[in-house]
Parts: structure tokens; C-alpha cells; sequence
């Protein structure tokens, strides 16, 4: 039976969760200045996988579940995401427009699971598409953080992506967090590298292989080991000793460390329309995790 009490400890492992997805953007920012995105997803992953599938049991998973699991919320994610990155897309407001993941997630919920759709998460999904409009617009004007319009595309993708992939971890139900993310690491390096291979070339692989900066290097280690590993075994802890409904509005706390550090550590400004557009979907996520809440409070207020 889970521990429904929030103690100073899960408030610590959930901070430090928080702190390590939301500073995972301006790492993959610093690491793409020495490595290609696909070959970064190929080092990421390996590094992921090995050597902890020698000492980790294999997840008790179908291969057709563990396969489509890693194949979007691992290898589509992040390539959409290193590439988005890669293009122009700046680390703070990666890290906020990936959160419409939680939008597509319930919307996929709601086709493969017949998950009803309550009118908080219809109302945070169209106020956090008026922000995600708005953050598009300036991409299409090539006003303020940089922003591509191609970047920006690439950054729903990967939310999506993301989103299918949260669908195919509740078919697989409750397993070993880090036995998963293990093994399932192993799937995504093979296109991982091919793609690398037949885009990024054998002279861009070895050039950045054989000349490898530390900051670089230290970004592999980052994703990896901190980000992946760490992060989603604590998370999952989390999940198994508290309510979702806990647990999950925490995340809300990652674009705030995202565009934080983006800020202070590469100097990314935002422009006051790019900050419009970012308060209007974090307002939008805000509605889609606390609305149905406060209509009950109202409500309970009122009776």
C-alpha cells in the first residue's frame, strides 16, 4: 500500500527530479555544439543500456510492448527534440512546448482507452494552444529567442511522440522503472546511428568522436546517467509511494527550470510576446492538472 503523506524527503526527491529534467535542455543546448543530434541520441542511449543490462533483470515486458515503447518515448522523443534543438530551437522554450505532451497524452488516452475527457482538460488544451499559436507566430516572424519555425514543428513532434509513448507505457502497467528504461535503451541506438549515419556522415562521426570536447562528453554523461536513469527511477519511485495526482502537476516545475537556467547559463532572452505566449500554455497546463479541482471546491462550497 502507497504512502499517501507528502514527507520532506518526496518533496527533496521530487526537487531534485525537477531540477535534473529542467537543466537536461541546456545540456543537450551545450552538447549539440560538439556533436551531431543523431549521433548524440546513438551516445546517449549505448551509455543508457550499458553496461546496466548486465546487472539489471530484463523487464517481464512483450517485445512488440517494450519495442513501441522505446521507439517513442525514447528514439522519436529525442530525435525529434536534439534536432529541434539543433535547428534553432532555444533550450528554455524546448523545454515548455514539450509539456504539450500532456495535452496529446490525455487526447490518446481518450482514443485507445475510451478515457473520458473532462471540461478542465478541453479548456487547458485550448487556452495552451492559443500560447503554443502565439510562441509559433514568432518563429514565423523570426522575432526574439531565435526561434525557427522548423525547430518549433520538430518540438510538437517530440511532444507527441512523447505522448504515444506514455500511452504505450500504460499498456505495459507497473513494471521496474529502471529495468525499462534499461533494456528499452537498447532499441532506439541502432536507428539512432543509422540516421546519424546517412545524414550527419562517417567523417562527422569520427571527426566529433576522435576531438570530443569535455563540456560534450559531460553532456552524454548528463543525459544519461542523470536525466534518464536517475530521474525516471526516482520518479517512479514517487509514482509507486504517492497519488498521480501528486505527483504529476510537479512537472509543471520543469519549464521553470528550463527557462531559468536557459537565461542564466546561455543568456537566452524572451521576448515579451514569446513571454505572453509562455505564461498563456503554462496557464493552459495549469487548467488541464488543478481545474477539475477547483469546479469541485466551488462546487462543494456552494451545495
Amino acid at each position: 500500500m502507497s504512502d499517501q503523506t507528502l514527507t520532506p524527503r518526496h518533496i527533496f526527491t521530487a526537487l531534485a527530479v525537477v531540477i535534473l529534467w529542467g537543466m537536461n535542455f541546456v545540456v543537450i543546448k551545450i552538447g549539440l555544439k560538439g556533436i551531431p543530434p543523431f549521433l548524440m541520441g546513438t551516445l546517449r542511449f549505448t551509455v543508457v543500456a550499458f553496461p546496466a543490462i548486465f546487472f539489471i533483470p530484463r523487464p517481464k515486458v512483450p517485445f512488440k510492448l517494450l519495442a513501441a515503447y522505446a521507439l517513442t518515448i525514447s528514439f522519436g522523443q529525442f530525435a525529434f527534440l536534439f534536432s529541434a534543438m539543433a535547428l534553432g530551437m532555444p533550450a528554455g522554450l524546448a523545454s515548455l512546448v514539450l509539456q504539450a505532451q500532456a495535452f496529446f497524452t490525455v487526447g490518446l488516452s481518450a482514443i485507445v482507452f475510451g478515457d473520458k475527457l473532462k471540461l478542465s482538460n478541453l479548456l487547458g488544451m485550448l487556452v495552451a494552444s492559443m500560447g503554443l499559436i502565439l510562441l509559433g507566430s514568432t518563429s514565423i516572424s523570426q522575432t526574439g529567442s531565435k526561434v525557427t519555425f522548423i525547430g518549433f514543428v520538430l518540438t510538437i513532434c517530440a511532444a507527441l511522440s512523447w505522448a504515444t509513448g506514455n500511452v504505450m507505457n500504460k499498456k505495459i502497467g507497473p513494471t521496474a522503472v529502471l529495468s525499462l528504461v534499461s533494456w528499452s535503451a537498447l532499441v532506439p541506438i541502432i536507428p539512432f546511428f543509422l540516421l546519424s549515419l546517412y545524414f550527419e556522415g562517417a567523417d562527422t562521426i569520427g571527426h566529433s568522436l576522435s576531438n570530443m570536447s569535455l563540456p560534450s562528453a559531460f553532456s552524454i554523461a548528463y543525459l544519461a546517467f542523470a536525466a534518464t536513469l536517475i530521474g525516471y527511477t526516482l520518479w517512479g519511485k514517487l509514482l509507486s509511494t504517492l497519488p498521480t495526482h501528486t505527483v504529476a502537476p510537479l512537472t509543471l516545475l520543469v519549464p521553470v527550470i528550463g527557462l531559468s537556467t536557459a537565461w542564466l547559463i546561455l543568456g537566452e532572452a524572451l521576448t515579451p510576446l514569446q513571454i505572453l505566449g509562455a505564461l498563456i500554455v503554462m496557464g493552459g497546463l495549469l487548467i488541464n492538472v488543478f481545474g477539475q479541482k477547483i469546479v469541485h471546491s466551488i462546487r462543494a462550497k456552494f451545495a
